[in-house]
C-alpha cells in the first residue's frame, strides 16, 4: 500500500529495489552488526583460561563456541546476500515492461481467457511515478508549468499517458478481484497527476498575456474598429496568448482528455474563458443591467448604454467570436465535436446576455425620443447575427437567430408604433396661439426634421413596415403576402405610382401636417401674414425634402411640383393683398379732367400713399422670413412691381406741385427711398416703425 512517506520522496529518492532491501534490513536486524566487538567472545576467551579449574564451565564455553561460530556463519551469508542483491530497476526498462503489459491486457488472447496476474513491475512503476510527481506537486510551492524545460516537460506528460494507458487496460479488467489493487493504486497516481495538470491549466489560461486591448479603438467608428480588428485575426495572437502557451495548453488539455478528465478540462476552460469575456465586455464600455434596472432607467442614460452595447456587439461578433473560436480550435486540435461543445457553450451565454440588453431595451416605455435608437438596435441585430453563420453549430446557430429575431420582431412593433404616434402629435397640437412674424411653425420644424432624420434609416423602416403589414394582414385573414400594387396613387397623368407601407405612412403624415398648417394659418387675422406663414412653412418642408434624397425619393417629384406650385399661389394671394391695394394709390382715374391735374384728388393719392406704404414697413418689418432665399424673392418681386409704377407717377404728376414746401409735403419719397426701405421687410425687427426722410 502507498504510505504518505511515497507521496514526498525528495529528487535523490532510492531506487524502488533499494528502498525495498533497505526496508528487509529494518524488518531483520542483523543482531551482531560488529563480530570483532562481541561481548560473548571476550567471555569465551575468560572461560578458556579457567577450563582446568571447572569442568562445567568448559562444556559451557564449548557450547557457546558453536552458537558464536553459527551466528558468524549467518551474519557472513547476510552480508554475502547484501552484497549480492540486484541493482534499482531502470526506469525507462520499467516502462518498456509496463506497455508490454499494456499491450498484453489488450491483446484479443488475453480478453478471450483469463487475464494473468499483476506483475511486479506495475508496484515499480507505481512508486518511480510518485517518485516523479513528488517533484512537481509540493503542496506549498509546486513546479510551474512554464518553468519547465521542453525535456522534462516532454517526460512528465509521456509519464502520465502512460499512467493513463496503464489505468483503462486494468480498469477493463475490474470485475477480477486480483486487479483491484493496482486499480486503486494507479487510479490515485491518475487523480493526482490530473489534479496538478488541471491547475497548470488554470493557471496558464489566467496568466499574463499579450496585450490585446479591445479599448484601443474607443477613438474610432464602430465600423473601422471591427474592421481593422478582425483584419488582424490572421495573426499569431490568440485573443493574448503566444503560441507557446497555446501549445502547452493544448499539450495539457490532451493529457487530461486521454486521462478520461474532459469535464474537468471542459469546466476549467468554460470558467476562465467567461471570466476573461466578462472582463472585454466591461472594457469594451457594456454593463450588465437587469430588465428591472433598464426599465426604470433615464433615457439620456439608455443612450448611451445602448451607444456601449451597439459598440460592444460588433466588435465581440466581427472580432472576439472568431479569436475565440480560433483559440478552442488550437487548444483542442482534432477535437471537432468538444471544440464545438466548448465553443457554443461560451459564446451563448454572452450572446444571449447581450441579447437580453436588446430585449430589455424593447420593452420601455415607448415615446418618439426613442424611434432612432430603436432603429440603431434593430440594424445591429439584422445585420450582425447572420454573419457569424459559420462560428455555430447549426442548433445553436438557429436558437441564437430566433431569439434575435424574436427581439427585432419586438423592436419593430415599438417603431411602428413610435411613428405612428407622430400623427396623433400632429392632430394633437390644436393650440390657438399663432407664431409672431408668421414664421416657420415648431410644429412643422419638428416634424420634418424628425422625418428627415427617420428616412436616414429608410430602408429598415421599409422593412419594419413591410413586416408589420405582412402581420397584420396574416392576423386579419386576407393573406401574408404584401402586393405593392394594392397600396398606390394617381398622379396628375393618372398614372399609377406604386408606394410601400413606410412611404404611404409618409405621405398620410405630410397631409396631416398640411391640414393642420392651413388651420393654423386661419388664426392670422391678416390675409396677406396669412400668405406669409404659408409660405414660409410651405418653403422649409420643401427645402427639407429636397436636402434629403431619401424622403424626396418618397415624395417624389409629383408632390414637389405641387408644392411649388402652392407656394406661388400664396405668393400671389400676398402681393394681392398688400401691394395690390398700395398700387391701386397710383392709379391715374379721377385725376384730370378736360386734360388738367385736379390738384385735390392728387394731393390725396400721396397722401394716401405715404400713408398706406408707412404702415406697410411698419408691420412687415416685423414679420419674419427666414429663409434668406424666399425673403430676397419676396424683396425683388415687391420692388420689380411697386419701383417701376411708383417712379412712372411721380415722374408724370410730381411738377403738378409748386417747387418747394408743398413738394417736400406730397411728395415723401423717392424711388431709391422705396427701395431701400423694401430690403427692410420681413427682418423680423419689432422696433421698426415708419420712417420720414431726413
Amino acid at each position: 500500500m502507498e504510505t504518505q512517506k511515497d507521496k514526498h520522496l525528495p529528487e535523490n529518492s532510492p531506487s524502488f529495489a533499494s528502498r525495498d532491501a533497505a526496508q528487509d534490513n529494518q524488518d531483520h536486524p542483523n543482531p551482531n552488526p560488529n563480530p570483532n566487538l562481541n561481548p560473548d567472545q571476550d567471555h569465551h576467551q575468560s572461560n578458556d583460561d579457567n577450563n582446568t579449574e571447572n569442568p562445567e564451565s568448559s562444556t559451557k564455553a564449548e557450547s557457546n563456541s558453536e552458537n558464536t561460530e553459527a551466528e558468524n556463519k549467518e551474519e557472513e551469508a547476510t552480508e554475502v546476500n547484501i552484497e549480492e542483491s540486484p541493482p534499482p530497476p531502470d526506469f525507462s526498462e520499467v516502462c518498456e515492461e509496463i506497455d508490454q503489459f499494456i499491450s498484453a491486457l489488450s491483446s484479443p488472447k488475453c480478453q478471450e481467457s483469463d487475464p494473468p496476474d499483476v506483475p511486479k513491475v506495475v508496484e515499480q512503476f507505481a512508486f518511480l511515478i510518485e517518485a516523479k510527481m513528488a517533484n512537481y506537486d509540493l503542496t506549498e510551492s509546486p513546479m510551474k508549468w512554464n518553468q519547465l524545460s521542453d525535456e522534462d516537460s516532454s517526460s512528465f506528460l509521456e509519464a502520465v499517458d502512460r499512467v493513463s494507458k496503464l489505468t483503462m487496460s486494468l480498469t477493463a479488467f475490474s470485475s477480477e478481484s486480483k486487479y483491484n489493487s493496482s486499480i486503486n493504486r494507479i487510479g490515485c497516481i491518475l487523480q493526482r497527476a490530473m489534479s496538478y495538470l488541471e491547475d497548470e491549466f488554470k493557471s496558464l489560461l489566467e496568466s499574463p498575456k499579450i496585450p490585446d486591448s479591445p479599448s484601443s479603438h474607443s477613438n474610432q467608428t464602430d465600423d473601422q474598429s471591427a474592421s481593422q480588428e478582425s483584419n488582424t485575426t490572421g495573426d499569431n495572437n490568440f485573443l493574448g496568448y503566444s503560441e507557446e502557451v497555446v501549445s502547452n495548453l493544448n499539450r495539457l488539455a490532451k493529457a487530461m482528455l486521454i486521462g478520461g478528465y474532459e469535464t474537468e478540462c471542459y469546466q476549467a476552460y468554460i470558467v476562465v474563458r467567461r471570466s476573461v469575456f466578462e472582463e472585454t465586455l466591461h472594457e469594451l464600455g457594456f454593463q450588465k443591467f437587469s430588465i428591472d434596472e433598464i426599465q426604470k432607467m433615464q433615457w439620456e442614460s439608455l443612450e448611451r448604454e445602448i451607444d456601449s452595447w451597439k459598440k460592444t456587439f460588433k466588435q465581440v461578433a466581427a472580432v472576439h467570436f472568431a479569436r475565440e473560436r480560433k483559440l478552442s480550435e488550437a487548444m483542442f486540435t482534432d477535437r471537432g465535436s468538444l471544440t464545438d461543445g466548448l465553443f457554443s457553450s461560451l459564446i451563448r451565454g454572452i450572446m444571449i446576455q447581450l441579447l437580453n440588453f436588446a430585449e430589455a431595451v424593447a420593452m420601455t416605455k415607448r415615446s418618439s425620443e426613442k424611434l432612432f435608437k430603436f432603429l440603431d438596435v434593430y440594424e445591429t441585430l439584422r445585420d450582425v447575427v447572420p454573419s457569424m453563420d459559420d462560428l455555430f453549430p447549426e442548433e445553436i446557430g438557429n436558437e441564437i437567430k430566433s431569439e434575435a429575431s424574436l427581439t427585432r420582431s419586438r423592436l419593430g412593433e415599438s417603431t411602428v408604433f413610435i411613428f405612428c404616434e407622430l400623427e396623433n402629435s400632429i392632430k394633437a397640437d390644436t393650440g390657438k396661439m399663432t407664431v409672431p412674424g408668421g414664421a416657420v411653425h415648431p410644429l412643422t420644424r419638428y416634424t420634418m426634421n424628425y422625418l428627415k432624420y427617420a428616412c436616414e434609416y429608410k430602408d429598415t423602416l421599409e422593412q419594419i413596415f413591410r413586416e408589420h403589414q405582412k402581420i397584420e394582414r396574416a392576423d386579419s385573414g386576407t393573406g401574408s403576402d404584401y402586393d405593392y400594387n394594392s397600396q398606390c396613387d394617381q398622379n396628375h397623368n393618372n398614372h399609377k405610382v406604386q408606394q410601400s407601407p413606410f412611404a404611404l405612412q409618409i405621405n398620410k403624415v405630410m397631409d396631416l401636417l398640411d391640414t393642420s398648417l392651413e388651420t393654423k394659418s386661419k388664426l392670422y387675422k391678416d390675409t396677406s401674414l396669412s400668405s406669409i406663414f404659408m409660405m414660409n412653412n410651405g418653403r422649409y418642408i420643401l427645402q427639407k425634402i429636397k436636402g434629403a434624397a431619401e424622403i424626396n425619393d418618397l415624395m417624389g417629384d409629383t408632390w414637389s411640383r405641387k408644392r411649388s406650385s402652392d407656394l406661388r399661389q400664396y405668393h400671389k394671394t400676398y402681393q394681392r393683398e398688400t401691394w395690390g391695394k398700395l398700387l391701386s394709390c397710383l392709379k391715374h382715374e379721377g385725376l384730370s379732367v378736360n386734360g388738367k391735374v385736379v390738384k385735390p384728388v392728387l394731393k390725396e393719392k400721396f397722401k394716401s400713399f405715404n400713408a398706406m406704404f408707412d404702415e406697410i414697413h411698419r408691420t412687415q418689418s416685423t414679420w419674419v422670413v427666414s429663409d434668406e432665399q424666399l425673403q430676397s424673392e419676396l424683396r425683388v418681386s415687391i420692388s420689380a412691381v411697386i419701383i417701376p409704377a411708383y417712379r412712372s407717377f411721380l415722374a408724370r404728376f410730381s411738377q403738378t406741385f409748386t417747387p418747394g414746401r408743398q413738394t417736400e409735403k406730397y411728395v415723401k419719397y423717392q424711388p431709391e427711398d422705396i427701395e431701400t426701405y423694401i430690403e427692410e421687410l420681413f427682418d423680423g425687427n419689432t422696433m421698426a416703425t415708419g420712417r420720414r426722410r431726413p
